[in-house]
């Protein structure tokens, strides 16, 4: 049997108009700033006056440990909006927004799958509003004015050695990860290695997406540390001007999207930062404001639970306040048998031993979220090439968890395959009694922090800090600090710092090669093995496979 593709369905969807899409919500016309006629940007006056309204239900969706066979949790997300709208429930979505180097690259688009996506999907996967573009900009504005101000006499006395701040672009180069700058004579400045990251990398996109307002980005903005002084002194945004004119930059893109999905229930899409350097959640001003104008919230967070779940819960919930009310797990056959030790090649016939190996991954992240004390269902998106013994093998160890697992079929039947699965989130939200809290407090110190989190939820037996990372840490408490959560940087693909360790594993250790300050973002980095801040192309990049038709219309994204 054939499918349709995704970009096949996307395009014959029949969509309504933005503003009949934020009447659903109470948005008047007059508050949304069009782009085109099926996506929107929400005011932030009209955002401002809802302060007052009482919150819905946040529902976060998270999964498994990725793996190349894909879990699909966007598609889940926008399945179970879906879903909870099916079943009279008035409920809105908040995602990403996709980032140009993986659509280019090797991932696609990032707009879910089958019948359980947002549309456009090619504006969303592509430009989209600009806010990608206006993050780059306010970026590199900063750059430009660090270097303008050591050429100008360095009233700052920056040490040009010591400058921490690089540029960014929203592609994947690997050429542009080490460069040098200012060369070419007196007249061009002074010599010094630089590099780029890819956008969603950049500090900028963690600060909008942790942002109450104009106000507090302004401000996050200006806490940002560009450099140091030959004395060790932080040099701020601040210091070099650059904050106000970043700002105005970043006005417009500060106003979360509001799109459809297939079914034309609301979908906030809005802000994009990296899963791993950064806290990988839409923004908090989307999530806010659908929290305001839904009965029910249904987000996710980047990667799997041990890092996007962790961070969603300590950095994201704790900065704005936020309660979630349930988590969904999504998991796949395919995934958990790669888990169990199967090769890619090797998922398509039926291995329910390889399976059950598996779903020891699936199982930590359910003990994981326990710890949280917020009640978790799993979702089993399901693929045409699963069997009934695999499925219900799934089923049975998920309960010996003290959970549930619900097959969701979301991808081919849109919300009908997910009415399952939002009845039993509303039944879990309506009877679940327990409190959410964050994994550790505020005035724990920096390294207990970080030991916290990677023996609580990667299980290792230790962490290894050496002494100048430890006295850096120290430092930075005695600075005024030390309240900042952490932001783990480790591979997605794993517990450990290993990415070919996979299920769940134990009596590792978890080594820190690093720690960086996100003063503007409000946490603290801890850099776990090798991280890659800008990722290059595969050698077969899916924009080799991008074109337009005869027709003008868009082939080859996904």
């Amino acid at each position: 049997m054939t499918y349709k593709s995704d970009i096949e369905i996307a395009r014959a969807a029949r969509k309504q108009p933005i503003a009949q899409v934020g009447e659903k919500l109470g948005i008047p016309s007059d508050h949304l700033l069009p782009f085109g006629h099926d996506k929107a940007k929400v005011s932030q006056e009209f955002i401002k006056s809802q302060a007052n309204k009482e919150d819905g239900k946040l529902i976060l969706v998270t999964a498994i440990n990725p793996t190349p066979a894909g879990e699909g949790k966007t598609t889940t997300t926008v399945g179970l909006g879906d879903g909870l709208n099916a079943i009279g429930k008035n409920a809105a979505i908040c995602i990403r927004e996709p980032s140009l180097g993986p659509c280019f690259g090797m991932k696609g688009g990032a707009a879910g799958g089958g019948y359980a996506q947002v549309v456009p999907m090619e504006d969303i996967n592509l430009h989209f509003t600009g806010d990608f573009h206006a993050i780059t900009s306010a970026h590199n504005l900063l750059s430009a004015m660090i270097d303008n101000h050591v050429y100008w006499g360095n009233a700052e006395e920056i040490d040009v050695r010591r400058i921490t701040w690089r540029r960014v672009l929203d592609m994947n180069d690997r050429a542009l990860r080490s460069v040098v700058t200012s060369l070419g004579g007196v007249t061009n400045g002074f010599p010094r290695e630089a590099g780029f990251d890819i956008t969603v990398a950049s500090e900028i996109m963690a600060i909008l997406c942790l942002a109450e307002d104009l106000e507090d980005l302004q401000r996050r903005l200006g806490n940002i540390i560009v450099a140091y002084r030959r004395d060790r002194t932080p040099v701020y945004c601040r210091d070099i001007k650059a904050d106000g004119a970043m700002t105005v930059l970043l006005q417009q893109a500060m106003q979360p999207n509001l799109v459809q999905t297939l079914e034309n229930n609301p979908a906030f899409i809005h802000g994009g930062p990296f899963a791993n350097i950064a806290h990988g959640c839409n923004s908090v001003i989307a999530t806010k404001t659908a929290l305001k104008l839904a009965d029910y919230v249904v987000t996710e967070a980047g990667f799997g639970a041990d890092l996007g779940a962790e961070k969603f819960f300590d950095i994201k919930c704790r900065k704005a306040g936020l309660s979630p009310n349930a988590v969904v797990v999504v998991a796949t056959v395919r995934a958990l048998k790669m888990n169990g030790g199967l090769a890619k090649d090797e998922l398509g016939g039926e291995n329910v031993e390889a399976l059950k190996k598996g779903c020891a991954n699936l199982g930590r992240h359910l003990e994981n979220i326990k710890k949280f004390g917020v009640p978790a269902v799993v979702a089993i998106n399901h693929f045409v090439t699963d069997t009934d013994a695999e499925v219900e093998a799934l089923k049975a160890y998920v309960e010996g968890q003290g959970a549930k697992a619900i097959l969701c079929q979301h991808w081919e039947h849109g919300s009908e395959g997910t009415k399952a699965l939002a009845a039993h989130v509303v039944d879990m939200i309506d009877n679940f009694e327990g409190q959410f809290a964050p994994l550790y407090a505020d005035d724990l110190g920096l390294a207990a922090k970080i030991e916290t989190i990677a023996k609580e939820i990667y299980r290792a037996d230790e962490v290894v800090i050496d002494k100048k990372i430890a006295t850096q840490l120290k430092n930075w408490e005695k600075a005024g600090y030390g309240a900042l959560p952490i932001c783990m940087a480790k591979t997605q693909y794993s517990f450990t710092t290993d990415p070919n360790e996979r299920g769940a594993p134990t009596g590792h250790s978890i080594p820190v090669r690093e720690v960086r300050l996100s003063a503007g973002a409000g946490f603290i980095v801890a850099i776990c093995g090798e991280i890659m801040t800008m990722p290059g192309l595969p050698k077969v990049p899916s924009a080799e496979a991008i074109k337009l038709d005869e027709a003008g219309q868009i082939e080859g994204l996904f």
